[in-house]
């Protein structure tokens, strides 16, 4: 089994080679739900919605989240009203989180949901929220805090952040399964997302970090940033005001004691030895997702290099 921690489009790309490369069934998907955030009355769960659609093969391929061909009869209704348009939700997308919010509200688990979601859009895999209890991503800038949603949509990360905080993280709990996932597995895959808001709320939850120091599987992570620049997001600028290297081995820094294996790209082959002087091995690879079919290879390549630890 394969269980990959994910927050991102650069986490749902390298799913959908993923499960070119392996059997479905064998996958989990431990997703951040650092990122949700209550709007026009719904609830919704972004990066876990963007696995969702990845993996159905139904994601807006130019911008990587949404659905393909959605329409935005909804919030053009609502922004007539007076409601602020900064965040543009889909009438499909909406649907799916109206679902959600209904559901919630019953007193359905936020689990239970994401299974229903998954089985709904024909997943083979399982798709597993890191917790059902409310852990909210905040950013910090020289002006104060700020909610994640509005830093990464209303000001398009166009802030200095100067610290990430996790909301709620000291009463959260791992959703039921993602302990066993960790635990359990043949390989634990860190996808290449941002590691301080995709990654990094994950590794909060009470009980993750420590499971995946003491997991017997082979731990991986693959790069999100490529010759000191990033293909989508803003881990770069992150990188950069929190006081890190923008690099691969800057990234390997971060995860040093938490991963076996990191894989780089082609472009960064001159970093081997340092990456290798953190004490994990170092996988150099094309890490670049242009296709479907490079998609898959990187995943092949990913678990090809997989050992036991000794």
């Amino acid at each position: 089994m394969y269980t990959v921690f994910a927050g991102g489009v650069g986490a749902s790309r390298f799913l959908q080679g993923l499960v070119q490369a392996a059997d479905p069934a064998g996958v989990t998907v431990i997703s951040n739900t650092g990122d949700d955030v209550d709007l026009y009355g719904v609830h919704v769960s972004p990066d876990t919605d963007i696995v969702l659609y990845a993996l159905a093969g139904a994601v807006n391929p130019e911008t990587g989240w949404g659905l393909a061909g959605d329409t935005f009869n909804v919030v053009d209704q609502l922004q007539r009203f007076g409601y602020d348009r900064w965040f543009n939700l889909g009438d499909r997308d909406f649907a799916m989180a109206l679902h959600r919010t209904t559901l919630l509200r019953q007193g359905v688990p936020l689990h239970e949901i994401t299974a229903q979601l998954a089985r709904a859009w024909g997943l083979g895999c399982t798709v597993l929220p890191m917790s059902n209890e409310p852990v909210r991503t905040r950013i910090f800038g020289p002006d104060g805090e700020i909610p994640f949603q509005d830093y990464m949509v209303r000001l398009r990360t166009d802030v200095e952040v100067r610290d990430v905080q996790f909301a709620g993280v000291g009463e959260a709990r791992p959703a039921p399964g993602v302990i066993e996932a960790i635990r359990d597995a043949k390989a634990v895959i860190l996808a290449p997302s941002n590691p301080f808001v995709s990654i990094g709320p994950i590794l909060a939850v009470p009980g993750v970090r420590a499971a995946l120091e003491s997991t017997r599987a082979v731990r991986v992570a693959i790069s999100p940033i490529i010759a000191g620049q990033v293909v989508k997001g803003p881990a770069a600028k992150m990188l950069q005001s929190l006081g890190h290297e923008v690099s691969a081995l800057g990234v390997a820094r971060i995860y040093a004691g938490l991963v076996d294996l990191m894989v780089i790209d082609e472009q960064d082959r001159a970093l081997v030895p340092r990456v290798e002087a953190l004490g994990m091995r170092c996988l150099v690879t094309d890490t670049m997702m242009t296709s479907a079919e490079r998609k898959a290879e990187l995943a092949r390549d990913v678990l090809a290099a997989l050992e036991p630890r000794p």
